[in-house]
């Protein structure tokens, strides 16, 4: 990858969703930024940034957190790659997904957003599917609970006890990514996950 990336990590703003299944993107940021020791600051394209290296001589990151709400995170998507004049092969986003066992992370670059309006609204506003997610997984909703109503829940208890490790793995994919690639995040994480 080039020597600087867009890290987005979505998720919902205020504490009503903090914790939630959909902040999951959002909770591996934080993590992000804990590890570097950098705060994230308000930025005018609508998003929380920090430009930081996770370890010195590492890839240069921006990670950054839309403060709109998922289903807009198009536009702050849209404007900082263009703030920091980054082309889609420098953009990785993290969420949550519901087509993965809670705790799997997988990587992908392009394909369908499976119903995800962050996602959506992303590809929306930049014309095209064509960039890198790094999906972490939430599980499907059990019976028939609506997938709205599910992603927006608090993780189960069991849940909870393992959410640090599973939010540390995707920081981990993500560091990777950032110094190894894409193919071989891949091959490493989807070997060891699924």
């Amino acid at each position: 990858m080039a020597d600087r990336t867009l890290v987005v990590g979505l998720g919902n703003p205020g504490d009503r969703y903090a914790g939630t299944r959909h902040n999951a993107g959002a909770m591996v940021l934080a993590e992000l930024a804990h590890r570097a020791g950098a705060t994230l600051s308000a930025h005018k394209a609508r998003a929380t940034v920090a430009e930081t290296r996770m370890s010195p001589g590492a890839p240069r990151l921006v990670l950054a957190q839309p403060v709109s709400y998922m289903n807009t995170s198009g536009g702050p998507v849209s404007a900082l790659l263009k703030y920091y004049d980054l082309g889609l092969e420098n953009l990785v986003v993290v969420h949550d997904e519901i087509d993965l066992p809670f705790g799997v992370i997988k990587l992908k670059r392009g394909g369908g957003e499976g119903g995800h309006n962050g996602l959506r609204d992303i590809t929306k506003a930049l014309g095209t599917k064509d960039y890198i997610r790094v999906r972490v997984g939430v599980g499907r909703p059990p019976g028939r609970m609506d997938t709205a109503d599910y992603v927006l829940k608090r993780f189960s208890g069991a849940e909870a006890k393992e959410l640090p490790l599973v939010i540390g793995d995707a920081a981990d994919a993500v560091e990777m990514l950032s110094a190894k690639g894409l193919t071989d995040t891949q091959q490493y994480f989807h070997a060891k996950l699924s």
